[in-house]
């Protein structure tokens, strides 16, 4: 059995400012170093750890901070865990999605990623990694709360609606037999 917990990134500017940063290739701010550090402190496991993140640099800055922090090496970088590709709603803040496409759970928005696509293409990855590594080994994956919310509704069937991942925030799964949510609690009221 393998564990994975998935962390978000840090906090960046265009989080604070509520926009839609997507694919969008968004450094962390300081707040963002701060959170990394102190998920860092807050991961209770034991090594050895693979640690992984997305090819962006918000995730893999909050994936470098943390290895820092606990002594591990890497992150190796996965495109296939980067945030949803949100088409032409990327820069947009939260309000004007909505008052563009609607709700931020049912809207269609042009060009942008199906949320079901985020799910198997970081699920398909997640396996693959897991596969890759001794039973023993505990993976950390940093990545987006796209890909995190959409792998959290996927296996548990769950819409979670009106729910979002907070930033620094860790939920693991366990991969056995398949994969499988252990422990989701940073979810936070969509405000």
């Amino acid at each position: 059995m393998t564990l994975i917990t998935l962390v978000r990134h840090g906090q960046t500017d265009w989080n604070l400012a509520r926009r839609i940063q997507g694919s969008t290739d968004i450094p962390l701010n300081d707040t963002g170093r701060r959170q990394a550090r102190e998920a860092a402190v807050d991961l209770v496991m034991t090594d050895p750890v693979l640690l992984v993140s997305s090819d962006l640099s918000r995730a893999e800055e909050t994936a470098r901070i943390i290895g820092a922090a606990r002594g591990w090496s890497g992150p190796q970088t996965y495109v296939a865990l980067r945030e949803r590709n949100y088409g032409v709603a990327e820069g947009m803040t939260d309000t004007e999605l909505v008052t563009r496409f609607g709700s931020w759970h049912t809207a269609e928005i042009p060009d942008a990623e199906p949320r079901e696509e985020v799910a198997e293409r970081a699920l398909q990855a997640l396996l693959e990694i897991a596969h890759g590594v001794d039973d023993e080994t505990h993976i950390v994956a940093v990545s987006h709360g796209g890909v995190i919310g959409s792998l959290l509704r996927h296996l548990t069937g769950d819409p979670l609606p009106g729910l979002r991942i907070a930033n620094g925030s860790a939920h693991t799964l366990r991969v056995h037999d398949g994969i499988a949510l252990v422990h989701a609690p940073h979810l936070l009221p969509v405000s």
